[in-house]
């Protein structure tokens, strides 16, 4: 009994403290952080760059609606960075007005691509702007992100959000996704921390990210590797809320827990990586932006977290003091708090209760996906993307 209780005390600690970190970013995230500035100064050449491996089903698709945006079209090039395309898929993006730049690796990564792309095209660019192959942007959203440089930061996030809600895996992925918004970009911005980056939808200062994506060597978790070494130079990293990046959301089960298998490996692989550098560069250099981040990755995903806390408040009320039931019920309590805080009211709805049905499988798939991490961040794991979505939201 002594032991179950050591261990208890150990679990309700470790998943308190997760519980209360999304707990008061998660509240914090309700705010609105004012801008300090509403009109550009000036107005920066961008290089829009879209890897793609095998992405001949849509690629056409993305090309066409990003040469769409509304900025000039002498300040932005759209390259696309072909990787393993077929030859037909080439031409007919070669009679668009855009770059196409063809690359092959024996072992793929989105980092070789960008990298190889930097030592082709000119360095004649102030930002680079980096899309998934799947991505959709708003009309606006180069003119948003320009605006955002003009307030002296070095890299921002704009505000990725669900291309498609059309299975009940889309929609979880997209409450994901509007969860995380909330809690590690905006309610981090909000305490005046770094918003976290996501890997797309991302701008950053051309000459900064050339110079960083020399030294950056991810397989899996790219967008951590770049974030982690912008922290350790002590760079903020702004989000933009109203900016939107459409993306597609998972459809399948399989493809859920491929995904989540490899970002659980890349999470724990840089918790193991940095933790301790972060502290020491906390105590000695007051950076509390690196040491946040290194946290954020030893914490569980927000669906295991639900999911373990559910479970372990149920066994509690049947076998613990209440002393024990109290203290569980009061961190499922704040963890379910930050949930609700960080939905958009848009999926306070009938489609989304009828997902939430698929939460204990996307739970158990989580939990499997844990128990098969090992290599995962080794090695080039690709996720299928699908044309004519139903249910796009633009």
């Amino acid at each position: 009994m002594i032991i179950i209780n050591i261990l208890q005390i150990i679990l309700l600690i470790y998943l308190g403290l997760s519980s209360f970190y999304i707990f008061i970013f998660g509240f914090a995230g309700i705010f609105n952080k004012k801008s300090k500035q509403k009109e550009p100064l000036t107005k920066r050449k961008f290089a829009v760059m879209i890897p793609g491996y095998k992405e001949d089903q849509i690629i056409l698709e993305v090309a066409k609606d990003a040469l769409k945006q509304n900025y000039p079209t002498d300040l932005y090039d759209v390259i696309i960075i072909a990787d393993s395309f077929n030859p037909k898929t080439i031409q007919s993006l070669k009679k668009l007005p855009l770059k196409v730049i063809e690359v092959s690796f024996e072992s793929s990564t989105k980092a070789k691509a960008l990298n190889k792309t930097m030592e082709v095209i000119s360095d004649d660019y102030d930002i680079a702007l980096i899309l998934d192959a799947d991505n959709l942007m708003e009309t606006d959203f180069i003119l948003k992100m320009n605006i955002a440089f003009d307030n002296g930061f070095i890299a921002v996030q704009g505000h990725r959000a669900a291309k498609n809600t059309n299975t009940s895996f889309a929609i979880l992925d997209a409450v994901s996704e509007e969860i995380n918004n909330n809690i590690f970009r905006k309610g981090h911005r909000v305490l005046g921390l770094s918003a976290a980056l996501i890997g797309s939808g991302m701008a950053i200062e051309y000459s900064y990210f050339k110079n960083m994506m020399k030294s950056i060597k991810a397989i899996g978790g790219f967008d951590k590797e770049i974030e982690l070494h912008m922290l350790r130079d002590h760079k903020r990293i702004e989000y933009l809320k109203d900016a939107l990046v459409l993306d597609e959301k998972v459809q399948k089960s399989e493809v859920f827990s491929n995904q989540r298998r490899r970002w659980l490996s890349a999470q724990l692989h840089y918790f193991s990586k940095d933790f301790i550098t972060s502290l020491k560069h906390l105590i000695l250099k007051g950076n509390i932006d690196y040491f946040d981040k290194a946290i954020q990755f030893i914490q569980p995903p927000r669906i295991m977290l639900l999911g373990f806390l559910i479970v372990i408040n149920i066994l509690s009320i049947i076998w613990n003091s209440p002393s024990f039931i109290y203290a569980w019920a009061i961190v499922l309590a704040a963890c379910i708090f930050a949930f609700i805080v960080s939905i958009p009211i848009k999926f306070y709805n009938f489609t989304t209760l009828k997902a939430l049905f698929k939460l204990p499988l996307a739970f158990f798939l989580m939990f499997i996906s844990l128990l098969k991490i090992k290599g995962a961040n080794k090695k080039f794991i690709h996720t299928e993307h699908s044309a004519n979505i139903e249910n796009t939201n633009k």
